[in-house]
């Protein structure tokens, strides 16, 4: 006979949640800035094993929770395989010189004082254009970090304005696979989700720029001035300069803006690296390999190895030279290590009804909008802690919600403004979701470095409180019904 499945407690459910947070807490105490290494996967995985335990106590079958583990992992699949090909791209970007063009042209245009927010502004309309901030970090955002550091900016600062140019344009682009998500868990159209978005997004992202504009004009290179002169006479040396490289960046946005899926467009934007390689850098390919007698052989090491692991053009100047490194596919492991044990772990939250039980609790105090807007927020942003993964921020707190937005008389409108201030925003905050972890590879930069900087990912789901909080700008239902009757709401009785 089936065993009866009980309900967790509120207390059984917080319990995983707690000794999840005890020791991540313990791991930055102990271990710094390389928790990644190996210290938050483990933390994650006795987690889930607590919460396995406490499963198995409710009567729910290991098998049944394998299967959601299973079917979580699976969720994160895609994610984990574009960061592996981010990985190649760029690596080969680094071998074709791409790179380095971007940040050598890019120090003689951007000036220091407006460069923090040139990054906000350059990343958000490439954002808009292909729809995918994880491309914009990738490609623009390498190079916006090679040109911000050469100027002697604070890397958390530079991928802070990355992050927020990079989200606002994934948030505000019809290309956008969580634009289309939101308004579909919601119940309303792409466009109106949009539209009704600028309410909050316009003054997030112009906080933000005012932000950065203030950091610019006030920005002090302290006691190391930057040597710009010298930086672009390194880059000239030791590779092939030239604005024909801009090709293959241009390329591959114009391979995404014309909607191809995204592993096969960064997989083409990798293979064009390989061939600017070829044709346009010997030099550093005969570096990299260490043959400079059979450029046959030094081409398919060096090309193989760009892709897989490691390389690092050799340079005097110290100012750039993690410029002139990357870890390849190789680099991306950890990542991707920390992606599956989070979504192990929330994978046996899932399964053991422990996520359902906590979000629901808190519905019961969301009495006006705003606490309902509110509660909505902080629902996106602890699924985005459990669970690791955006889709699932926004998801489930859709469908949870969805209900109690239309008895409120909200239009569904609102419901997937908020998904989107809260579920995709804060994301990349988390240093073991699959956003946070991510980008932090790709960048280089660790999640809580450039947290305090992502001025955008933060302010947004205080904005969506905000404007709830006033009554500002929420649609109501009934606003449908006393425009299609002529100012007349038949159904309650109230001229307008």
């Amino acid at each position: 006979m089936d065993r009866e499945i009980k309900s967790p407690s509120i207390f059984q459910a917080l319990i995983p949640l707690f000794f999840l947070i005890l020791f991540l807490s313990l791991n930055v105490y102990f271990f710094g800035d390389d928790t990644l290494g190996g210290a938050n996967q483990i933390a994650l995985i006795i987690a889930a094993a607590i919460g396995s335990i406490i499963s198995v106590k409710l009567g729910h079958k290991w098998l049944d929770i394998r299967k959601q583990i299973i079917k979580s992992i699976s969720s994160a699949m895609p994610s984990m395989l574009i960061l592996m090909i981010i990985g190649s791209l760029a690596g080969t970007w680094l071998l074709s010189g791409v790179i380095p063009a971007m940040v050598y042209y890019g120090l003689q245009i951007l000036h220091p004082s407006i460069f923090l927010v040139a990054s906000v502004i350059i990343c958000a309309l490439v954002s808009v254009a292909t729809g995918s901030s994880w491309s914009t970090v990738a490609t623009i955002g390498i190079a916006l970090l090679g040109i911000g550091t050469a100027l002697g900016f604070n890397t958390g600062a530079i991928a802070g304005a990355i992050i927020s140019g990079a989200y606002f344009g994934d948030k505000m682009s019809p290309l956008s696979d969580t634009t289309n998500l939101a308004p579909a868990m919601a119940g309303t159209d792409i466009f109106t989700h949009i539209r009704y978005m600028i309410y909050t997004t316009g003054p997030s992202i112009l906080i933000t720029i005012v932000i950065f504009l203030v950091m610019g004009f006030t920005f002090d290179a302290g006691t190391v001035q930057p040597d710009i002169e010298g930086t672009l006479a390194a880059i000239k040396e030791n590779f092939f300069i030239h604005p024909v490289l801009f090709v293959v960046p241009v390329t591959l946005i114009v391979i995404i803006v014309r909607k191809s899926p995204p592993l096969p467009s960064l997989f083409a934007g990798t293979m064009l690296g390989v061939i600017f390689a070829l044709v346009f850098q010997p030099q550093v390919i005969e570096q990299i390999s260490g043959i400079d007698d059979n450029f046959a052989m030094a081409s398919y090491i060096a090309v193989m190895r760009s892709m897989f692991g490691s390389i690092e053009v050799h340079t005097d100047h110290a100012q750039i030279a993690d410029l002139f490194s990357t870890g390849g596919m190789a680099g991306m492991m950890n990542t991707i290590w920390l992606i599956i044990t989070a979504m192990v772990f929330g994978g046996v939250m899932e399964a053991g009804g422990m996520l359902v039980k906590i979000t629901k609790s808190i519905i019961r105090f969301a009495k006006s909008t705003g606490s309902l807007v509110a509660t909505t927020a902080a629902t996106c942003l602890f699924f985005n802690v459990t669970a690791s993964d955006q889709y699932i921020s926004i998801v489930v707190p859709g469908r949870m919600f969805a209900k109690t937005y239309r008895e409120r008389d909200l239009k569904p409108e609102v419901l997937s403004r908020t998904l989107e201030d809260s579920g995709t925003v804060t994301s990349v905050l988390v240093p073991w979701n699959t956003c946070g972890a991510t980008q932090a590879a790709v960048l280089g930069v660790p999640t809580l470095t450039f947290l305090p900087y992502a001025y955008f990912n933060m302010i947004s789901p205080f904005m969506t409180m905000f404007m709830a909080a006033f009554n500002i700008k929420i649609r109501k239902i009934s606003e449908d019904k006393k425009t299609a009757n002529g100012n007349l709401d038949i159904s309650e009785g109230k001229e307008e």
